[in-house]
């Protein structure tokens, strides 16, 4: 028979049609699109993140604007009106002069009260606007220079200075002239001290209520301080709030006055520089720090606090500052926060008491005798000694910013030492921002170890169980009920843990020790033993149903440690009370006691069980499938050469399958570094540099998800907040690249395995 040859495949079965051709190129361009379009994106966050940072890091801007001349002699105080348009000089005469710095136009202020008499002495609140002055007589009264803002019928603004005089009151301690004075105005509180030639007086005045008009000012009492200083005066500067008092004598020494039960005290002596006097004196705003200066221009920072072991708040150095310069020195306060002008014999300064930077350096075009800033901190005025007005326009948004005050120890106003604090909001206008993230990132890096403390043994060594040895029938059980997890809504995690585990835990803390003991030796021993049973007894149990065996000890050795938690409390942790001398087991009175340690409801131990219980799910589902994707040839050569089953998976396994299981714990840190409801929900919130694992913390991600909201946009507050953003991605950048290049070297040492 003749076999007909076989016929050759046509052709058109290998073609494809053009459309799948045209889709297939179509997706192909599409799906480079996305990739590039998700790179911009990325790249895009990461630009608009940095934009919003840069200025943070800049220096402040200082725009020198035309002089004024004013004729009449060298200014005492030079004041200004919070817009920066007029200001006013006072030269130690019966007039103020207001200087239109548009125009150029003067306006003479008439004082009555000071007509036909001396003046010696003059101080300023900028606060206030009130000029105090002493006179030859010993008399020593005020004014007070105030700005009424007018509207015309089509909106314009006028601003109309107006002088108002206060009442004088007579020192009836010392002789001769007033030589130094200063006035301290804490509403209810007042409180002028006075220096003459002969005496040193603390005059405290009080409001006497009228039945019809203003109340009247009136002088309470008169304290001779002379008999509590045996120096010479060389400076004299009065609180802010008008309950204190400065004073520094020719010996270089510096006496603080306080009011204590309705009596002034010396509270303190010190020496700010070694033997030399201080010429200068000033409070920064707020009342709490005063920038001392000497003839040298050396300039150093006092505030108050309490020392160690006092319960007083007493003065102590906490900045010190460049020289400012030779000459006269001057200082102006900013009224919005602690940033200073000062300088001297030409040379100036603005610098910022909280972060102890120097924002601006620059030289006047005269040397200066007086200085001040306008309400808004937009502009600042120095006066030359023949009259003249110069402005300077000032911008500087972010002067509590810089690397120091973000990652430095700072010495804040009433801390006993520099430390790392973050408090962005305060409640009064003279508070000083603290915005270290060093807490924030140290409360990230502590709610995650804790988190992955707990997560990672049970999901690493419960992925390896479902992978070797659960019976693929339970595994089709477990392994999608452990995805579910995944999809808890961390809200619900986080309401459960504050309300519900947080006090459970908070009674149970032995309980909860003995049960971390107790879990990890009862199958261990379980382990040991059920090794020694005969293998008619293992083999009942094959094929990974040893599960059956362990779970119900394990449950037996939780109930046993659980119920023993009480009395192993009532012999370990027994707390003493100091006030009755009972002995009471109590483990949270206990631990602040033996540690010195808080102890917190809402603590990282509860944040560790419950933000580890929704990272388990990540970890075992990445690492499980690692594991299951083992090639079988190698499990099965293995096994063939007698390994047995835990030596298989130690010895091939867990090696081959080691890089997508430290993927796994990667992805688990990135979890829980950004986890943010849970974090807020469960702890207190509190931003805390100690790893005690009875106390709360403080992240980044929940600290931008509750203060970002709320931030002004612009503000500093508002910067800080996207520079946490920025270290946070920083954070988690550098951690996957190192993760990925030890996954890489995984993988090439593995391979071949």
């Amino acid at each position: 028979m003749s076999s007909t040859p076989p016929s050759s495949p046509d052709p058109k079965r290998f073609e494809v049609s053009k459309g799948t051709l045209w889709l297939d190129r179509a997706m192909t361009q599409l799906i480079r699109v996305g990739g590039l379009a998700v790179i911009l994106a990325v790249f895009g966050i990461f630009f608009f993140i940095v934009k919003e940072i840069l200025p943070l890091f800049t220096s402040a801007e200082v725009e020198a604007e035309k002089v004024v001349e004013t004729p009449g002699g060298e200014a005492l105080v030079l004041g200004v009106d919070e817009w920066g348009e007029k200001p006013f000089l006072y030269r130690g005469d019966g007039e103020v002069v207001v200087v239109d710095m548009e125009s150029g136009e003067r306006q003479v202020l008439p004082v009555p009260s000071l007509e036909g008499v001396e003046v010696t002495a003059v101080a300023y609140d900028a606060v206030k606007r009130r000029v105090a002055v002493g006179l030859a007589d010993g008399r020593v009264g005020s004014f007070l220079v105030n700005y009424e803002t007018e509207f015309d019928d089509e909106g314009e603004r006028t601003i109309v200075p107006v002088v108002e005089p206060e009442p004088w009151f007579e020192v009836s301690l010392g002789d001769g002239p007033v030589t130094a004075l200063s006035y301290g105005d804490g509403g209810s509180s007042r409180m002028i001290v006075v220096s003459r030639e002969t005496g040193l007086a603390a005059l405290r005045l009080g409001q006497k209520r009228a039945l019809i008009g203003k109340p009247k000012l009136t002088l309470k009492d008169t304290t001779d301080l002379g008999a509590l200083f045996d120096a010479g005066v060389t400076s004299v500067v009065a609180s802010q709030n008008g309950e204190a008092a400065l004073v520094a004598g020719d010996d270089g020494e510096v006496r603080y006055f306080q009011v204590e039960n309705g009596e002034i005290v010396l509270k303190q002596t010190f020496e700010p520089f070694e033997g030399e006097a201080p010429v200068r004196m000033d409070y920064v705003f707020g009342g709490v720090s005063v920038a001392m200066t000497d003839r040298a221009g050396e300039q150093k920072v006092f505030s108050l606090f309490r020392p160690e072991g006092s319960s007083e708040r007493l003065f102590g150095q906490t900045k010190e500052f460049d020289e400012v310069g030779e000459g006269t020195s001057i200082f102006a306060p900013s009224l919005r926060n602690k940033s200073f002008l000062t300088g001297g014999g030409g040379k100036l300064s603005v610098r910022h008491l909280t972060s102890g930077a120097t924002r601006w350096e620059g030289e006047a075009e005269f040397e200066p005798v007086a200085a001040t800033i306008d309400g808004k901190s937009e502009h600042f005025f120095l006066a030359g000694g023949s009259g003249q007005i110069q402005r300077f326009h000032f911008d500087d948004p972010h002067p509590e910013a810089g690397w120091r005050a973000f990652f430095g120890k700072v010495w804040y106003e009433g801390g006993e030492e520099p430390v790392y604090q973050w408090q962005s909001t305060g409640g009064s206008d003279d508070f000083e921002p603290k915005l270290s993230l060093v807490p924030l990132i140290i409360g990230s890096l502590k709610g995650t170890f804790y988190a992955l403390l707990f997560s990672v043994p049970v999901a690493l060594l419960a992925a390896v169980f479902s992978a070797a040895f659960l019976p693929h029938d339970m595994k089709r059980v477990v392994k999608p009920a452990m995805e579910i997890m995944a999809s808890l809504p961390s809200v619900v995690l986080g309401f459960l843990a504050g309300l519900w585990l947080a006090p459970l835990i908070e009674d149970k803390v032995p309980s909860i020790l003995l049960l971390c003991l107790s879990l990890p030796v009862a199958a261990l021993i379980v382990g040991r033993v059920w090794s020694l049973q005969p293998m008619q007894v293992r083999q009942k149990f094959e094929g990974g149903r040893e599960w059956m065996v362990l779970v119900p000890v394990l449950l037996l050795a939780g109930w046993v440690a659980w119920s023993l938690g009480p009395v192993l409390e009532g012999i370990f942790f027994v707390y003493n009370d100091p006030a009755t001398g009972r002995e009471i087991a109590d483990f949270r009175l206990w631990w602040p006691q033996a540690t010195g340690l808080s102890f917190d409801q809402r603590n990282s131990l509860v944040v560790g069980f419950m933000m580890g219980f929704a990272v388990i799910p990540v970890i075992f589902t990445i690492a499980e499938d690692a594991l299951s994707n083992v090639p079988k040839t190698l499990t099965a050569a293995a096994s063939a050469l007698g390994a047995s089953r835990w030596q298989v998976v130690w010895s091939i396994i867990v090696p081959v399958a080691s890089p997508g299981i430290f993927s796994a714990l990667m992805i688990g840190f990135g979890r829980a570094v950004g986890e943010t409801m849970i974090v807020v929900m469960a702890t207190g919130n509190t931003p805390v540099t100690e790893w005690n694992i009875f106390s709360g913390m403080r992240t980044l991600s929940a600290n931008i998800a509750v203060e970002l909201p709320e931030a002004a946009p612009g503000s500093t507050h508002y910067r800080t907040l996207f520079l946490g953003a920025l270290v946070l991605f920083m954070l988690t950048f550098i951690l996957n690249s190192v993760a990925e290049v030890m996954r890489q070297r995984l993988r090439e040492k593995n391979k071949l395995v």
